[in-house]
């Protein structure tokens, strides 16, 4: 057992969250199954590393609309205001799917249109953590 696993562990969950291409389940399950590290842990860290990475993405989401009005910005105010509408009716309850492959993009677009922070810190942090509890069960479920 050694804190450098548990760094690693955490590295990848932190990443897996963020824009780059990061798969922390790989990590999770392999150390899950060489029983060196209780689940209640390897799911806490997993989940606090994944959630700060959608934070990440979250401030860069809040960073990157400032620049809005430039010419090279990704999105045309068209989009954004579709994007809002549509974020206004279901964006809330979408951070529920930020464990999933394309909730980096949710939560890139949470932060461009500046969902609180209380709410999508709750809601992501419930994602990330009921993924990793999912994976500890399922692993689980692998070998038992």
């Amino acid at each position: 057992m050694t804190a450098a696993a548990l760094v690693t562990l955490f590295l990848a969950a932190l990443g897996a969250a963020t824009i780059l291409p990061f798969q922390s389940e790989v990590v999770f399950t392999a150390m899950q199954l060489g029983g060196d590290y209780p689940v209640w842990l390897l799911v806490l860290v997993a989940s606090v590393g994944n959630t700060l990475g959608s934070v990440i993405t979250y401030l860069m989401g809040i960073w990157i609309e400032r620049f809005r009005d430039r010419r090279w910005f990704p999105f045309t105010p068209a989009q954004i205001e579709r994007a809002q509408r549509w974020y206004n009716r279901w964006g809330l309850w979408s951070l529920l799917l930020t464990w999933a492959p394309f909730g980096d993009a949710i939560a890139l677009a949470a932060g461009i249109l500046r969902t609180p922070w209380p709410v999508f810190l709750v809601l992501v942090t419930i994602a990330k953590t009921g993924r990793y509890i999912l994976l500890a069960l399922a692993t689980a479920g692998l070998v038992g």
